[in-house]
């Protein structure tokens, strides 16, 4: 899949666990987990928007395209 979700970098760089920021951005650890993984097949943009809040970062800091 030629999108590439960089959650777990941004996270790192912030030093935030995946439970930590689940229950600050209001989803369960297992959705977090799924996103994380690239295995979501969606991302609502309320969702994507409160973890940028959390984690001060911009949607193309998570979300990369890469051509195959």
């Amino acid at each position: 899949m030629p999108i590439i979700v960089n959650l777990d970098v941004m996270m790192a760089k912030r030093k935030m666990s995946s439970q930590e920021l689940a229950e600050k951005v209001g989803i369960t650890t297992a959705n977090l987990s799924i996103l994380k993984t690239g295995k979501a097949k969606a991302v609502r943009f309320s969702t994507l928007e409160r973890i940028c809040e959390e984690l001060d970062c911009q949607p193309g800091d998570i979300l990369e395209y890469r051509r195959e």
